[in-house]
């Protein structure tokens, strides 16, 4: 998301953070602005919310640069990449011994950014426990260290979260603590969706090209072509294309011609709700999977690490694999392209972020009474031998 009207940072101290760059002229955006500049004059948290790539990250920053802590840390997390038994201890620091590999007492960004400004992006994502830990944070400032018995100090940060999602639907679906939502909703922005403000798009654009190492100019049909286009992707997909026509198109003029298929007239995008959305995004990826154009190592996988998927995401893929498969997770990771030995690598990624997805429900009545039996026969016999890791999920074989 990026409002032309002047967004840009002025002459500062070396030392003067930047102001954030936000682009656009939509009535819309400039009231975002406006309010963003508003609520930083006190310490009230802020929950913005929007869909992916619409900029939700500039705003916050904005607030931090208006407010009376902008010369002190702004500390931004992605709670959707960040695996949970990290994640804690990202937030909240850990002392010596707490766990392998820590040498060392370690602040968490809580301490770190102490009289500053935290960032929790995505902060739907958090599981319930970090979510109780996080709302005891809220009450009383305190931070308890992982490994700790004792509260170790209190600090005094404020605290901006973001989601793409509807939390009073998480709440409802028992993913989310209602408290918690209380509780960050002091104050609500939401970032329209760039089809919402299609007045926003010629000024992105154009601050796009005015900064291209190679200079193209784009014919007035191809703008209006742009601004008729429904953007599911938002600022990041309008970044993307532009790039795309900046090194690839052969003229330095460019015409609707040159455009990508997806965005001539005629071809329109069918706009979904998020859960629609999600779910269409799954469908797709399992698509490029079991057609082979994709693989999971080289394409699911670092997506996900760059926040370009969410948990959610994923486990819906891997909910389509155990439908196809009927609950075989070996038969998945076939299906994936990812050879037999991968098995044990593919269930500790899905474990570590939390995306297991229980093989039962996909299970044949036949069986699913036979992973019951062998369960009963596998508990009377008490743990294996050897202490091998169990699956996360049951048998699932």
């Amino acid at each position: 998301m990026l409002p032309s009207r002047a967004l840009r940072p002025a002459q500062e101290a070396p030392l003067a953070p930047a102001r954030p760059l936000i682009i656009g002229r939509s009535a819309a955006l400039l009231a975002i602005c406006e309010l963003a500049e508003r609520v930083a004059a006190g310490d009230a948290k802020v929950l913005i919310t929007g869909e992916s790539g619409v900029g939700k990250d500039l705003v916050a920053r904005l607030i931090h640069f208006h407010s009376s802590r902008a010369a002190q840390p702004y500390i931004a997390v992605n709670c959707a990449g960040v695996p949970e038994t990290l994640l804690e201890s990202q937030i909240f620091g850990h002392v010596k011994g707490a766990f392998t590999d820590a040498y060392r007492d370690k602040a968490g960004i809580l301490q770190q950014a102490h009289n500053g400004t935290v960032f929790l992006d995505e902060v739907a994502e958090m599981s319930l426990r970090m979510q109780a830990m996080l709302l005891r944070f809220l009450e009383n400032g305190e931070i308890q260290p992982v490994g700790s018995d004792l509260v170790k100090t209190q600090v005094d940060v404020r605290v901006i979260a973001a989601t793409n999602k509807d939390l009073a639907t998480a709440v409802a679906a028992g993913h989310f603590r209602e408290d918690l939502m209380y509780r960050l909703d002091v104050v609500h922005i939401r970032v329209p969706a760039l089809r919402e403000r299609p007045e926003d798009i010629r000024a992105l654009v154009e601050h796009q090209l005015a900064r291209a190492e190679r200079r193209i100019t784009l014919t007035d049909e191809a703008i209006r072509a742009l601004e008729r286009y429904r953007w599911p992707g938002n600022v990041r997909e309008l970044q993307n294309v532009i790039e795309r026509l900046i090194w690839m198109s052969a003229a330095d003029t460019v015409g609707i011609e040159d455009l990508p298929v997806r965005l001539l007239p005629g071809r329109t995008e069918r706009v979904f709700p998020a859960r629609e959305r999600r779910r269409q995004r799954a469908d797709e990826l399992f698509k490029a999977l079991t057609d082979g154009s994709f693989s999971f190592w080289d394409h699911i996988h670092p997506l996900f690490l760059d926040r370009d998927l969410t948990r959610h995401d994923l486990r819906e893929l891997v909910r389509r694999g155990l439908a196809a498969t009927r609950g075989n997770y070996r038969a998945v990771v076939r299906l994936f392209g990812m050879p037999d030995a991968d098995y044990k690598r593919f269930l500790n990624f899905l474990g570590t972020h939390g995306c297991v997805v229980d093989f039962r429900e996909f299970r044949t009545p036949a069986a699913a009474d036979g992973a019951v039996v062998k369960d009963r026969v596998a508990r009377e016999a008490g743990p294996p031998k050897g202490g091998g890791a169990a699956h996360p999920t049951g048998s699932g074989l």
